[in-house]
């Protein structure tokens, strides 16, 4: 059942009740447990996510090190957004970090939506990239401030280097 105050998310913000109702077929409400894996990364990418309550952690492995957080969904945020991206996999993982609530909508309704309802599916579809770019452009300075955090460490080494090699001298 779609409450009021999710009309304040910013994907729902400014859509008309009838919208809304627009919407709602095509939306299901799932449930997580704390510490459940929503989707893993490299899973086909089937659906896109809006949180209701609770908190989603997206964490994304490279395939040569560690998982790096590359962000944290707070209620009214979206993730698993490669649906919509149709993309045929998950490029993260998302892990409930506390029970939570969520919308479940198909990626492959969002063309549906779009044929049936034009108005309401260039609103969602908008307010998706204006979400899609904003996680990209937060991922690229957190990429950034880890490879800068590399190079400290790499720029501390040099100098002592540097040092001990003055000290032989």
């Amino acid at each position: 059942m779609f409450r009021q105050e999710y009309a304040d998310f910013f994907i729902f913000a400014g859509l008309s009740e009838d919208q809304i109702r627009q919407l709602l077929p095509y939306m299901v409400e799932c449930q997580f447990k704390k510490d459940e894996v929503i989707f893993q990364q490299g899973e086909s990418a089937d659906h896109l996510y809006v949180l209701l309550s609770g908190e989603i952690l997206i964490r994304y492995k490279p395939y040569d090190g560690p998982p790096i957080t590359v962000a944290r969904i707070e209620p009214g945020g979206v993730f698993g957004w490669s649906a919509a991206l149709g993309r045929d996999t998950y490029t993260s993982a998302a892990i409930a970090m506390q029970d939570s609530l969520a919308y479940r909508l198909r990626g492959s309704n969002l063309p549906i939506i779009c044929e049936q309802h034009p108005e309401t599916g260039m609103i969602l579809l908008d307010r998706l990239a204006g979400v899609i770019t904003e996680r990209l452009n937060h991922t690229h300075a957190q990429i950034l401030g880890i490879l800068s955090q590399g190079a400290e460490v790499c720029n501390e080494n040099l100098r002592r280097m540097v040092e001990n090699g003055r000290e032989k001298s």
